[in-house]
């Protein structure tokens, strides 16, 4: 395992001491002089990739077990990592196997509770530690270590910012170490990943340190242009001339100044801002300019699809297009795109372009001639996109011994790879079984992918940090080469000159850090955000619980989260009440009465297993303010929020019936203005059925509606729109409360829950299984499926028809009678009754 450090150096000497296997890990002095540095102070420790960083992270968890106990946590960005390092840290210590333990989202929820106890190495993807956290879960009091492995992701509303945040407040003897070979593109992206962590120091070592250039070899680098045959070049003008012309659009909406197609994604970006204001400002020229900004986006990364991946890749990106606009709900953007005739020619031409991209061509010329002339045995092809490394598998397949790697979700047209899958791929690529790696970006970090003969770009990859981590996947133990494709004339041209350029100033700044870590550890201090990490001064708000509960693990997979996570608990301004309709439920209806004083009786919560039917209520309160939180809920900061509240405790659940619970009586459905409009116009579920559904076991159900655009987001009539919030208040009893964002929904949420749990002393209780539908409500539910036709008008046809079978059987004369059946539904109803099975 060459990427840890294992092997015999050239003395033959290898770490020796307390909880170490003996002849495992070889001695290498710049891995014990990082280890000694990272043991004695929250560290940020650089070392070039391959060179061994989870060495030096395992032993100084081996100090601190060793000399303060408790037990010790490593993070890792994927499974396929976490994996490894168990791997690793098994092969490496003398602790018991099963005391090192992984936490991944296939480890069951209540399996991870048992473990935690009991472990002491976890070795865990974040996305399920921050989960267990906020399902009160796990105790981080007793972790003495709490390794950040490719810490360069701790920003926005990656987990790691807020596992650390709750590290530093809960543990009693705390030490992070974050480990990077490329910990940021500049100084102050370094420098707020330290402060996100609560790293108080940097230790760098580069590849100019002598005791670590022994252990490297030379990389070369060569850059191939490739030009592009003149179909796709059609294909990619007649684009432009679409781009050019909604350029155009937003240059008479004086947003931008440019009506160039090639537009860069920073002057995207004030344009967008400036699109903002008016919409700000309820300006319809606002709402105008971001629905071509929409179709802008798509239409340049159809253009990059045609000049750097393949046509076949913009094929099916056309595909999915095509199948958006067809979609219930399709947003204005889709429709005009696929309606747009220069789109449709550049549709046609790329499906009678029969050749290949001229990139797949070269590969297959470099592979042959790094495996036969070269007499090479491996090389991986790093590619952006999941159909092009598809398609490139299938293409190189034909020649070479090939296989993908690719991430676990799943994509329209694409299957993902389960854990199994890739560990079984890697092991293979290890062992020699095939010669060929396609792999996106999920092979990047950290993965011990065995030594190279060719790291091979299939195009430039517009960060340094990424093409750093591509690089190291050669070059370790003899030289290595890389090459990177580059489509002339292309975006690939400005991602190749910008990741040039910023790698070439990240190890400038990463040698310049070893000179000046003395005044950016004096930075770090200065900075305010930092006093949240102080262990000796935890706020209030970050007090840690003994309970388990019940959640979930969330999907984590080679995707990188979105930035935006703010550390702020600031009351919501901007709540209000909808008042289109005067019977409408208010805030009031939250006051305690007379009725309410009577304290109902809770069933205590069983921690059972996660029910896939999902449960109704969750915990029962014994101190403090607890929201329960339905764990589909998760891809949201809300949680988090939450968590940071003072004397506001999380618990997760998979609920049938709402999104929050807050006491025995308020339930809460959240929506999006998007999310509420999609139920309006053909979505999976209704709004009407799940506040329906709130209204059998809630007293007082809610409604929060998220975000802005109610009434212009969508081709939805406004009085649509109103009727359908007139029903949840009136025909439901529900109140329907306003939020800017989900920091102002999560405020709100927090605030409920106090007033309901404080102010009335009321419980969240469990109100017992989901009540069954009643017949008439299965009939509704029904004939409300044929074709999204509603549950109002489903009523409106039971009631003309009597029974479920008349509707079914009825003509499209019979069902034009109804009212509120026009001739578009009574077509629909009659095509998804009356057509024949086609899966």
């Amino acid at each position: 395992m060459a990427a840890t450090g294992e092997g015999e150096d050239a003395d033959g000497e290898y770490v020796d001491g307390p909880l170490v296997e003996t002849g495992v890990l070889e001695q290498r002095a710049y891995q014990t002089q990082l280890a000694d540095a990272a043991a004695t102070s929250h560290t940020l420790v650089c070392l070039p990739t391959g060179l061994g960083k989870t060495t030096v992270s395992l032993l100084v968890t081996v100090q601190r077990l060793n000399e303060a106990g408790g037990k010790a946590l490593l993070l890792a960005p994927t499974k396929p990592l976490v994996q490894q390092h168990a791997e690793f840290y098994r092969e490496a210590l003398t602790i018991d196997d099963e005391a090192i333990v992984v936490f991944t989202g296939e480890v069951r929820p209540d399996d991870r509770a048992e473990l935690w106890d009991e472990a002491t190495v976890v070795i865990a993807t974040p996305q399920v530690v921050e989960n267990d956290i906020l399902g009160s879960r796990i105790d981080l009091s007793p972790v003495t270590h709490c390794t950040f492995d490719e810490c360069h992701r701790a920003s926005g509303e990656y987990p790691y910012t807020f596992i650390a945040e709750r590290y530093h407040a809960e543990a009693e003897e705390p030490l992070v170490t974050g480990m990077s070979a490329s910990p940021g593109d500049d100084e102050e992206a370094i420098l707020q990943v330290c402060a996100n962590l609560g790293i108080r120091e940097v230790e760098v070592m580069t590849e100019d340190d002598a005791d670590v250039a022994a252990y490297t070899h030379q990389t070369s680098v060569d850059w191939e242009r490739v030009e592009l045959p003149e179909p796709v070049v059609e294909i990619r003008d007649g684009l432009h001339e679409v781009i050019k012309d909604r350029m155009s659009q937003l240059k008479e909406l004086g947003v931008t100044g440019t009506t160039q197609p090639d537009v860069s994604e920073r002057e995207i970006r004030k344009i967008q801002a400036k699109v903002q204001e008016l919409m700000d400002a309820d300006q319809s020229e606002g709402y105008q300019g971001m629905s071509l900004l929409a179709e802008i986006r798509k239409l340049r990364t159809a253009v990059t699809y045609a000049e750097t991946q393949s046509v076949e890749s913009l094929r099916r990106y056309f595909e999915r297009l095509k199948n958006a606009a067809r979609s219930s709900g399709a947003s204005k953007a889709d429709q005009r795109l696929v309606s747009e005739p220069k789109v449709r020619e550049a549709v046609r031409k790329a499906e009678d372009f029969d050749d290949l991209h001229p990139k797949f061509r070269r590969t297959r010329v470099l592979i042959a001639q790094t495996l036969g002339i070269e007499d090479g045995e491996r090389v991986i092809v790093f590619t952006e996109s999941r159909d092009t490394a598809e398609t490139l598998t299938d293409f190189l397949g034909e020649h070479f011994d090939t296989r993908k790697f690719v991430g676990q979700s799943d994509t329209e047209g694409s299957d993902g790879m389960s854990q199994s899958d890739q560990q079984e791929t890697l092991d293979a690529f290890r062992a020699g079984e095939f010669e060929v790696l396609v792999s996106t970006s999920v092979a990047e970090e950290g993965l011990d992918v065995p030594e190279v003969d060719l790291v091979l770009f299939y195009e430039p990859v517009p960060t340094a940090i990424r093409s750093i981590q591509r690089k190291g996947r050669t070059g370790r133990q003899t030289e290595g080469a890389v090459t990177v494709l580059i489509a002339e004339d292309t975006r690939d041209e400005a991602y190749f000159w910008k990741s040039r350029q910023d790698e070439k100033r990240m190890e400038q700044e990463l040698r310049e850090l070893k000179d000046v870590a003395g005044e950016i550890e004096s930075r770090l201090d200065e900075q305010v955000n930092l006093t949240a990490f102080d262990s000796s001064e935890k706020s209030a708000d970050s007090t840690a619980t003994d309970d388990t509960h019940e959640g979930t693990g969330r999907k984590d997979d080679d995707t990188t989260a979105s930035d935006g996570d703010d550390d702020s608990t600031a009351t919501e301004n901007d709540e209000r009440t909808e008042t289109d309709d005067d019977g409408q439920t208010g805030l009031d209806a939250f006051a305690p009465t007379e009725a309410d004083a009577v304290e109902s009786t809770a069933d205590e919560d069983d921690d059972s297993d996660d029910d896939p039917e999902g449960t109704v209520a969750t915990a029962k309160r014994e101190e403090g303010c607890e929201v329960v939180i339905d764990q589909r809920e998760l891809d949201s900061a809300i949680g988090r929020d939450l968590a940071r509240q003072e004397g506001i405790e999380t618990r997760l659940e998979t609920l049938e019936v709402g999104d929050y619970v807050l006491s025995d009586r308020v339930v809460v459905e959240r929506k999006s203005v998007a999310d509420f409009l999609d139920t309006l116009t053909g979505g999976d579920r209704s709004v009407f059925e799940q506040v329906k559904d709130d209204a059998r076991h809630y007293d007082r159900p809610v409604v929060i509606l998220e975000g802005e655009g109610l009434y212009e987001e969508r081709n939805v009539h406004p009085n649509a729109i109103r009727g359908a919030l007139a029903s949840v208040a009136v025909d439901f009893g529900a109140s329907v409360l306003r939020t800017a964002d989900e920091e102002g929904t999560a405020a709100l949420l927090a605030t409920i829950a106090t007033r309901e749990q404080e102010a009335s002393d009321r419980e969240v209780s469990v109100h017992g299984e989901k009540q069954s539908k009643t017949l008439a409500e299965q009939q509704e539910y029904v004939v409300a499926s044929i074709a999204d036709v509603g549950p109002v008008t489903a009523q409106a046809l039971l009631e003309h028809f009597s029974t479920v079978e008349a509707v079914m059987t009825a003509n499209e004369e019979d069902l034009l009678e109804v009212g509120g059946v026009g001739e578009v539904t009574a077509e629909r109803i009659r095509e998804v009754v009356g057509s024949d099975y086609d899966p």
